[in-house]
């Protein structure tokens, strides 16, 4: 149990309004655990897994209002989206089990080298994701659709950081989505991929209910602004949005592998 020794009122207003811009972030095109996770590691004490379980619960009520928000405003069609939610909640399981056999850390650079590649490709390609051009239709579609959620829930239960972004990278550059629709789809998918997690973390006991749910108020505010703010001002916000959190997602996860990989060989030598 926390008590006033380890949050003090200022970390907690720190904390906040880390889970407020999260929400923000995750709403318009994915990965505010960039700002929520770091946040939640300022406060002493916390076990890696009270960490992991409380950010999730905190964004799983961004999640739920923003694909709520998506839902009624933008439409989109539940036929794929349902399913891919479904498969990327059975995803996570299998990508949490992997996280105790192997470390994060083996698979971050292959994420950097991906983030990368979309990256150029987005900023090469300004007209990509601003209309829809789906690449199949029927069965093919569909099971594109839910190949890309099976793929990225794993991804999420194994190393977590940017999996709505990842999301819509999947949604417009494979799929063929604009960049409203993939978003759209995207928080009902990552509100399922939450969830997954936390049917293994809750049992366990490893949630901070109080402080959850305190962030999990911040995250639907920030939430509910950045999913209208998106829809409003449509793909073209989506996609500059977009390119700033890949290259925040490429600067994060090349720190960390450095920090894990050859930060140790130098300071050995």
């Amino acid at each position: 149990m926390l008590g006033a020794e380890e949050l003090t009122t200022g970390l907690l207003i720190l904390i906040l309004a880390a889970a407020f811009l999260a929400g923000w972030v995750d709403a318009v095109v994915g990965g505010g655990g960039l700002l929520q996770l770091p946040a939640l590691m300022l406060i002493p004490g916390l076990a890696p897994a009270q960490i992991l379980a409380t950010n999730k619960l905190a964004s799983i009520f961004g999640t739920t209002t923003s694909s709520i928000t998506y839902f009624r405003r933008a439409r989109p069609d539940l036929r794929t989206a349902l399913p891919m939610a479904f498969v990327a909640l059975c995803g996570s399981f299998g990508g949490a089990f992997v996280a105790t056999i192997l470390p994060a850390s083996a698979f971050k650079p292959i994420v950097i080298v991906a983030l990368v590649v979309v990256a150029v490709l987005t900023a090469a390609r300004p007209k990509m994701g601003r209309e829809a051009a789906l690449r199949f239709t029927g069965k093919r579609h569909l099971g594109l659709a839910m190949v890309v959620g099976l793929v990225i829930g794993f991804y999420d239960g194994m190393i977590g950081p940017g999996t709505g972004t990842f999301l819509v990278i999947a949604l417009v550059g494979l799929v063929g989505y604009d960049f409203l629709q993939a978003s759209a789809k995207a928080k009902i998918v990552n509100w399922a991929t939450n969830f997954g997690a936390l049917l293994l973390f809750i049992p366990h006991g490893a949630v901070i209910w109080p402080l959850g749910l305190v962030l999990g108020v911040a995250n639907v505010a920030g939430s509910y602004l950045g999913s209208r703010m998106a829809i409003a001002r449509g793909t073209g916000f989506i996609r500059a949005a977009f390119l700033v959190i890949v290259a925040a997602l490429i600067v994060k996860l090349g720190v960390d592998v450095w920090n894990e990989n050859l930060a140790p060989l130098f300071a050995a030598t």
